[in-house]
């Protein structure tokens, strides 16, 4: 191997892999992660490659104007367009996604009022807006595993900070921090989001501090507990009374233990991180108007029962995503739980 990887860990991933429907959920969550995250490349009204009298293009990640290729107008050029189309392809060649939309492409030659109904052009349909679904969802599902990624970490960071230092100094410290986080966690956070999102301008950034706010305490009580726990063995004992500094003896000797029911809580945060955005997108609370959003697409569901490929569409892509955590937070725990032998 090309590490030297300790016996646990290596029990550890054999445990881990011992839980197939675990192991199978983390490879299919990793596909459709790595799929989304390349979004712009897979769907996009604009050609991945462009080649125009013998010069390429990359209008993914430029912004070409239409006189480039012979057109009337300076403005970015609409590849979509038929005229746009004849001119480059008289003197060139385009590759495009296998999703001609973008999240935010308005369909304009639907054969019926929006929202549209799935077809050979919008695989998914389209929303009120004309908007193709696939599209959307596409987008959707990376900003929102990318959100509660950053939540999950940052708030973990945090939590356990606060868990270290009341667990392992204890006394009246951690009898002040305790009633504070009581007193905080007793607070009607659905309340202070609204008002919150009310007083700023939704957006990414917005949401993730305002999100911050509560979910930093649900791994606090799990890491004081295993501080309190391990601060009294014989070998932090020791530690000490060779005069190890306190900041050594927590990183080196306790934080270890403490990081097992971390990373064992992790995936039923990033889940509950997950579910916390779109709630907020369902209850027109969340990011701005036009962004990709799964919530924003249930909400568009809700709003429209005789289309019923929105709700759908949404139900099923939330239910997989969150599922699949689901299955990888077990697998997980298996995988820390010492109690376990592989099978």
């Amino acid at each position: 191997m090309p590490f030297n990887l300790s016996p646990i860990t290596l029990r550890r991933l054999e445990q881990f892999r011992a839980n197939r429907r675990g192991a199978i959920s983390l490879v299919l969550f990793l596909i459709l992660f790595l799929v989304t995250l390349g979004a712009e490349f897979v769907a996009n009204d604009k050609p991945i490659l462009l080649r125009f009298e013998d010069r390429f293009y990359m209008p993914v990640f430029q912004e070409i104007p239409e006189t480039a290729f012979g057109g009337d107008f300076e403005t970015a050029a609409d590849y979509r367009d038929p005229f746009v189309q004849d001119l480059i392809n008289a003197k060139g060649w385009m590759i495009w996604p296998p999703v001609r939309f973008s999240y935010d492409t308005i369909n304009y030659d639907l054969p019926q009022p929006a929202p549209a109904p799935p077809s050979a052009e919008n695989l998914l349909g389209t929303d009120d807006q004309g908007r193709d679904v696939l599209a959307r969802v596409i987008y959707g599902f990376r900003v929102s595993v990318l959100f509660g990624l950053m939540l999950t970490f940052v708030s973990s960071l945090i939590g356990v900070l606060a868990g270290a230092v009341q667990g392992y100094y204890g006394g009246r410290l951690d009898l002040i921090m305790q009633r504070v986080i009581e007193v905080w966690s007793s607070l009607p956070s659905l309340y202070i989001l609204i008002i919150f999102s009310a007083m700023f301008v939704p957006g990414f950034w917005t949401l993730l501090l305002i999100l911050l706010l509560f979910s930093w305490v649900s791994l606090v009580d799990v890491v004081r507990a295993e501080f309190l726990r391990t601060r009294n063995f014989d070998y932090v004992r020791a530690a000490a009374a060779l005069g190890v500094s306190n900041a050594v003896i927590i990183r080196r000797h306790v934080l270890p233990n403490a990081m097992v029911a971390t990373l064992t809580l992790m995936p039923f945060i990033l889940t509950g991180s997950i579910t916390a955005l779109t709630s907020l997108d369902f209850l027109g609370l969340g990011m701005p108007p036009g962004s990709p959003s799964l919530g924003e697409m249930l909400s568009q569901g809700k709003n429209n029962l005789q289309a019923p490929w929105l709700g759908i569409t949404a139900f099923v892509t939330l239910g997989l995503m969150l599922s699949l955590l689901t299955f990888i937070g077990e697998a997980v725990r298996d995988a820390f739980d010492p109690r376990k032998t592989k099978m």
